[in-house]
């Protein structure tokens, strides 16, 4: 990265260098292909009852870091930078700055932005050689040394009257993260048919799918508390435009709170945004971190652990505790996994019958299935991570396939001695396919009402969490 000083607009770096600016606030590395994980936090993240710490409005450094990643904005960027600037001179109370995040432009984004930076002290600029907007964040928040990071999109559709709500839970320590969302009722949008149904279509599927519970992950307007975002960023690997996504399913996943905030949003017509090649980007996204997070590559239960707030003293709401979420998205999840469990069966059980007999065919391919099955809705249908009670989990699951394997071998039986002879083949497969699905629809009412019921006594300890050692070290 290059960076311009702020105040004399001078090139204090002419060639790339990962470690960001000289600042001793500043994370020292930013070369996060290799990077180390990060351990738990060192530091008052969380203050008495598991709160968040407030920050400090007093301090020297900008309270308020606003990136703008731009590529080839040359003719909007000076306009939005004015604006940017003027706002926050009048509307913010604090200190900040506004850094420029030029992604690799081939055209004079970036003389622009630093002809701006030379008149207004507080804005910055960073030229990196690589493109995409993922990775243009990543390295500047790892290298501010401000509390709060936040950014927005060039060409400014965000009404910013939404960002004094958008920043001040972060401040006050309520919220970790903050987004601006285009899709509840309370906001005011502007834009094209085709770009409000995938933007809604993506959001339904991360929601579905992923367990989401924030409603728009692809507002350009967002904003993050830099303790937070230290200990997340690392474990992020998307350099472009799923990046949003990854970070907004890793808070969810490690417990943090999402703040969302309705904004008043006008679509820009000339945007040079290819919404279908960004939107199937998205599901390869999806698909990538699913893996992720199932093969264990993120740490999510030792990011929980060293970030997610407390248990209220009083906490015993098990609506509240139950990461399951709500009943529709475990049906929709529940129902993914069954197709793919019920396909799987199938074809173990047409394998396997044409050799055994059909009752011990059945046998097989139910025992096959199920282990996966209770693991994939473990994980998936009812949010449960780590090794804990997992083999209580799996020896319930195994009672549940005991009722299952009953009601289709009961339905063979009841075929075999209908027919008086041995039945079609397609008869039997469509008797074990009938009772199959009526197994399903009991398994979930077990899964969800017996083996992963929330457990209030084991999930939540009567005294509160005391913080760990190295949580006790004073922050600097």
């Amino acid at each position: 990265m290059t960076f311009t000083d702020q105040a004399t607009g001078t090139l204090p770096r002419s060639t790339a260098t990962p470690a960001g600016p000289a600042a001793p606030e500043a994370p020292s590395g930013l070369a996060l292909a290799g990077a180390p994980v990060p351990g738990p936090i060192a530091g008052a993240l969380t203050g008495p009852g598991g709160r968040r710490t407030a920050i400090d409005t007093r301090a020297s450094t900008p309270l308020l870091d606003v990136t703008i990643p731009v590529f080839n904005e040359e003719r909007d960027l000076e306009a939005c930078l004015r604006r940017l600037h003027a706002y926050l001179l009048g509307a913010f109370p604090h200190s900040f700055r506004i850094t420029v995040a030029d992604n690799a432009s081939t055209d004079e984004t970036l003389k622009a932005a630093e002809r701006v930076a030379r008149e207004l002290r507080e804005v910055t600029v960073v030229h990196m050689a690589e493109k995409g907007r993922g990775n243009a964040l990543r390295k500047v928040w790892l290298a501010s040394p401000s509390p709060v990071l936040a950014y927005m999109d060039v060409d400014l559709s965000t009404d910013l009257a939404a960002l004094g709500p958008l920043l001040a839970p972060l401040i006050s320590g309520h919220s970790d993260l903050a987004i601006g969302t285009r899709l509840t009722r309370n906001s005011r949008v502007v834009r094209g048919p085709k770009r409000e149904f995938i933007s809604r279509s993506y959001n339904f599927l991360l929601q579905a799918l992923m367990g989401a519970h924030f409603s728009d992950a692809q507002c350009g307007f967002k904003a993050i508390r830099a303790d937070v975002a230290r200990q997340l960023l690392p474990h992020t690997l998307d350099n472009a435009w799923f990046f949003d996504t990854e970070l907004l399913v890793l808070a969810e996943k490690c417990g943090l709170r999402v703040h969302e905030v309705p904004v008043d949003w006008t679509d820009d017509p000339d945007s040079s945004v290819d919404i279908v090649q960004t939107a199937l980007a998205d599901l390869r996204g999806m698909a990538r971190l699913s893996r992720d997070l199932v093969s264990g590559r993120i740490p999510v239960p030792d990011l929980r652990a060293a970030l997610a707030r407390g248990p209220l003293p009083a906490a015993s709401r098990a609506q509240e505790q139950s990461p399951g979420g709500s009943l529709f998205g475990q049906l929709v999840r529940f129902g993914s996994i069954g197709v793919a469990s019920t396909l799987a069966y199938l074809a173990i059980f047409l394998l396997c019958r044409g050799f055994m007999d059909p009752q011990l065919a059945n046998f097989l391919a139910l025992l096959t299935t199920a282990v996966a099955n209770t693991a994939a809705n473990r994980r998936f249908t009812f949010g449960i991570q780590g090794s804990s009670q997992a083999a209580r989990h799996h020896f319930e699951g195994l009672l549940v396939f005991g009722i299952g394997l009953a009601l289709t071998s009961g339905a063979l039986a009841v075929v075999h001695a209908a027919s008086g002879a041995a039945p079609d083949r397609w008869l039997e497969l469509l008797t074990v396919t009938a009772a199959n699905l009526a197994a399903t629809a009991v398994k979930f009412l077990l899964f969800r009402l017996v083996v992963f019921r929330h457990r209030p006594a084991a999930a939540v300890p009567a005294p509160p969490t005391l913080p760990s050692p190295a949580q006790k070290r004073p922050s600097k």
